[in-house]
Parts: structure tokens; C-alpha cells; sequence
């Protein structure tokens, strides 16, 4: 487990850093930001993704399952909070009406796709909060990805720097986890990845599905959070190894923008 999981202020800056440097340029390929657009995040965790968006003047929602998330939210980004510019909800977002919040010019999810059940039903719920121009961006690893079971969190040094971990058989890598001494609430979120994660061929698969329009992708060699986290450079999977279900094995995430 590294630091910044355990120190969430640690984390929230990085978010936030990585949101400013990578994901915004990113998005402005496609939509320019500027003051008062309309920003839903799904799954914004202590909200370190939204202080960018609100530094430049957007009207902000945030969503979260987890309750005690939120109120870090509300902590760390109190000099909005207090404001007109912020709203932070702590519920299921199945559980959030859209004539409650409202429609959104952006709609973000990064590092959250992986983790949300049946993500068919999802992707179909997520039009009921967007309207005629609005678009959805995408940052998630890919489940083959080295590290795609998230086993960076493990307590277990060993086991947080083991690769491809995450894909052996549930029993046996249960057995693994139980083995390095990992808690109970770690082995249950990791095997819950385990059904969760997602792969590029069936991502695309669910968009085409939904009918929604790629507007813009990008294959990630080396994740843009890597050079917050670790001072790696972002590099781009080279096309000639873009390979159909080989390339989910190195690539480490994938940007989309998209809309419906």
C-alpha cells in the first residue's frame, strides 16, 4: 500500500493534478471549458477530480456511494462548498433523479467504470442526465493491465508490487491475499474487482450498444496519473501494437470522450 492510500489529502492532490494537467486538455479537444458549464462526476470520492472545473468557474455536482468520502468533499473543497458553485451527494447514483440535479454539459468518470456492477444497465441510466450536446469522459485501466486489480492497495509489499496478480483463478488469489495477511474489507474489494473490471473489447462493445459516438480515445502505455505518482511520462500504446485483447495486457488506461 502506498502513502497515498493512505493519507487521502495526498490523493485528492494528485487527483487534482492529474485532472488539470491531463484530463481537462483532454476534454478540450472536444468541448472548451469555461465558466459555468455543468460538471457531473460519478464516483468523485473526496473530490480532488472537481477543484480544477471549479477554479475555472464550472457549476459542480459531485456523487458518491461512500458517505464518509463525501464528507472529506466537503472538507477539502470547503472554500466552494460554501458557495453556489458545488453540490455533494452521498448516495447510489441509481438512487439520484435526474430532475433532482438536472442535465450536464460533462459528465466524468475516471477510475470508476471499473467498479460500478452491471455497467450495461449504467451506461444506459447515464443518458437521464445528459442532453442533446452533452459529453461523458472516460479514464479507466484496462482489467488486463498489470495492475488493473487495483493490488497496489494491498498492505502486503510483495503483493502490491506483484503483476497481473489479479488474474489468477478467484480461490487461488483469494488464498494469496488471505496468505500476505491482507484484512477482509481489502480481499472483498479486490474479488469484487474481479467481476467489475473491464476489458477494452467489451467497453467498446457496451458504447456501441448504447449508441454512443467516440469522439476521441487514446491507449496509455504509461497512465498520465504515473508521472503525479511516480514521474514516469505519459507514453501512447504505439499503433502497431494496438492489437485486439493483446494490447488490454500493457495497456494501462484508456481516455474516451463521448457522446450520445
Amino acid at each position: 500500500m502506498q502513502q497515498r492510500h493512505r493519507d487521502r489529502m495526498i490523493y485528492f492532490q494528485e487527483q487534482s493534478e492529474c485532472t488539470r494537467k491531463y484530463v481537462i486538455p483532454y476534454i478540450e479537444q472536444v468541448l472548451p471549458i469555461t465558466p459555468n458549464l455543468r460538471i457531473l462526476e460519478i464516483g468523485c470520492g473526496e473530490g480532488g477530480n472537481l477543484k480544477p472545473f471549479l477554479e475555472l468557474g464550472c457549476h459542480c455536482v459531485g456523487v458518491d456511494i461512500d458517505v464518509a468520502q463525501i464528507e472529506k468533499a466537503k472538507q477539502y473543497l470547503s472554500e466552494y462548498y460554501q458557495g453556489d458553485n458545488l453540490t455533494l451527494i452521498a448516495r447510489n447514483i441509481y438512487d439520484v433523479q435526474p430532475d433532482e440535479i438536472g442535465t450536464f454539459d460533462i459528465i466524468m468518470l475516471r477510475d470508476v467504470i471499473e467498479h460500478i456492477p452491471n455497467q450495461e444497465r449504467f451506461m444506459h441510466y447515464l443518458k437521464s442526465f445528459m442532453h442533446s450536446e452533452s459529453i461523458v469522459f472516460f479514464g479507466f485501466p484496462v482489467w488486463r493491465n498489470p495492475f488493473g486489480g487495483h493490488q497496489q492497495i494491498c498492505r502486503n509489499k510483495l503483493l502490491s508490487h506483484m503483476p497481473w496478480l489479479h488474474l489468477l483463478p478467484n480461490a487461488l488469489y483469494k488464498k494469496v491475499l488471505h496468505w500476505g495477511g491482507e484484512k477482509h474489507g481489502t480481499i472483498k474489494g479486490l474479488l469484487e474487482i474481479k467481476v467489475t473490471g473491464i476489458s477494452l473489447h467489451r467497453f467498446e462493445k457496451i458504447l456501441f450498444k448504447e449508441q454512443y459516438q467516440v469522439l476521441c480515445h487514446t491507449h496509455y502505455l504509461i497512465n498520465p496519473n504515473y508521472e503525479i505518482k511516480f514521474g514516469l511520462h505519459p507514453r501512447i500504446v504505439p499503433k502497431l501494437l494496438q492489437i485486439p485483447y493483446l494490447q488490454d495486457f500493457y495497456t494501462t488506461a484508456m481516455y474516451y470522450v463521448v457522446k450520445n
